[in-house]
């Protein structure tokens, strides 16, 4: 799928993504087309704002063959919406915009144009509305897809969290051998499709020094044996490792993946080892999925200050694959 178009969409109108993607067109020459899926309005207004000079080519998303597509230009696929000003505040009022950027995202891959796939940051209170716990959610819903995975990728380390989006006190309801199965399965298939070795994974245990002074020990009850069932079936697995020590250099070096029991288990030690130079990949849809690994961020906006290493990290990917 090599030099396939990457179907880029701009996300939550009010947040840096625009700013970002200003900045990885100048980074570098991408082979790969880039198709931009957002507002031609809002594009012309925060290019204003943000001094970036490029020209735009609308094109029709059910023709998109037709086209001799490059990145000499921004291509764009419109979706209409009418901002009063390049940056407003966050709010529900531009959720239908969202909802058809995705809309069309995926009309486009159900034409077999792409499967690569890079969305914007959006703003789950907003947009989702506790109906799902995330955009990875709300993609394995539109795509029906059962099994995922959020795998937030580094070159050198990678982390998935076995649960996501939830609460702190819902997480052990969700700690199962069959959910563990399932992720370590998504994880090792993806290093084999992509990396072409089978990773070295470290599970992590739930509690601290995967020890509990309840009566059920997930660790002991739930892990271990998960543990030892994908051991014998060759996987490279190991663990539970403690969750404190497990990113000092001379652990972490030993491993491809560190898997958590729940989001801030691994993503804080991630993103403050590699920051900006991570990206986030939803493991198990009919495509490939990739969003840059940060939010809207409010408090940069319109500043023009943002680094843009996580997004030109995930079509550097896309454009690799």
């Amino acid at each position: 799928m090599k030099n396939k178009p990457i179907i880029i969409i701009s996300g939550e109108p009010n947040s840096i993504f625009l700013e970002i993607f200003f900045k990885s067109l100048k980074y570098k020459k991408y082979k790969s087309p880039l198709i931009l899926i957002s507002s031609l309005k809002l594009l012309k207004v925060q290019m204003e704002k943000l001094k970036f000079k490029m020209n735009i080519k609308l094109i029709d998303y059910k023709n998109i063959n037709k086209y001799k597509l490059n990145n000499n230009h921004i291509n764009l696929i419109n979706i209409k919406y009418n901002p009063k000003k390049a940056f407003e505040n966050i709010s529900n009022k531009s959720n239908s915009y969202i909802k058809k950027s995705f809309d069309k995202a995926l009309e486009i891959i159900k034409l077999d144009v792409s499967n690569k796939l890079i969305n914007g940051p959006i703003s789950k209170k907003n947009f989702l509305n506790k109906k799902y716990l995330g955009i990875s959610e709300y993609l394995a819903k539109k795509s029906k897809s059962k099994k995922i995975a959020m795998l937030i990728y580094n070159n050198n380390l990678s982390v998935c969290p076995i649960t996501t989006h939830l609460p702190l006190k819902m997480v052990p309801k969700k700690i199962t051998k069959k959910t563990i199965y399932e992720k370590i399965i998504l994880i090792n298939n993806f290093y084999k499709n992509y990396r072409g070795f089978k990773p070295k994974i470290a599970i992590l245990g739930l509690n601290p020094h995967c020890e509990s002074i309840s009566k059920f020990n997930e660790d002991e009850k739930v892990l271990k044996p998960a543990i030892k069932h994908l051991a014998n079936l060759k996987y490279k697995v190991s663990g539970p490792f403690p969750a404190d020590t497990i990113f000092l250099k001379n652990n972490r070096k030993k491993f491809n993946v560190i898997v958590g029991m729940y989001h801030d288990q691994v993503l804080t030690p991630l993103k403050t080892l590699y920051e900006y130079d991570a990206i986030n990949i939803t493991l198990g849809l009919p495509f490939v999925r990739i969003s840059p690994d940060h939010g809207p961020n409010i408090k940069m906006v319109g500043k023009n200050i943002s680094n843009p290493l996580s997004l030109i990290n995930a079509i550097t990917f896309m454009d690799k694959n």
